[in-house]
């Protein structure tokens, strides 16, 4: 099966939907600190297997990163272990900084 996408736009209008999602950001600490996309909730890629626990598995997850690779991968394995209704931020916040909101810095 594979994961769906969602792009920065669907994303945007799901927040201003108020629809019942989890936000999760799966990049490191330090890029966090930098830029992320408000209102998401941040397990770092290498700690998923040991946090996995603190995801719901009764709404959707839209998983992102730096450019959707890493955030793929998480979603991928989240599979793998029963999850279901996740999608990747297609572009990751770099695609939210460009398309959506430019406060946010790229890098």
């Amino acid at each position: 099966m594979t994961i769906q996408t969602l792009s920065a736009a669907q994303l945007q209008q799901w927040q201003q939907q108020n629809q019942n999602f989890i936000l999760l950001d799966v990049r490191e600490d330090n890029e966090v600190q930098y830029a992320a996309i408000p209102g998401h909730h941040h397990i770092p890629m290498n700690m998923i297997p040991l946090r996995q626990n603190e995801l719901p598995d009764d709404k959707p997850i839209v998983l992102y990163c730096h450019h959707g690779m890493r955030s793929m991968q998480v979603a991928l394995y989240l599979q793998n272990t029963g999850f279901d209704n996740l999608y990747n931020l297609h572009g990751g916040i770099d695609a939210w900084s460009r398309e959506v909101d430019a406060s946010v810095p790229t890098y």
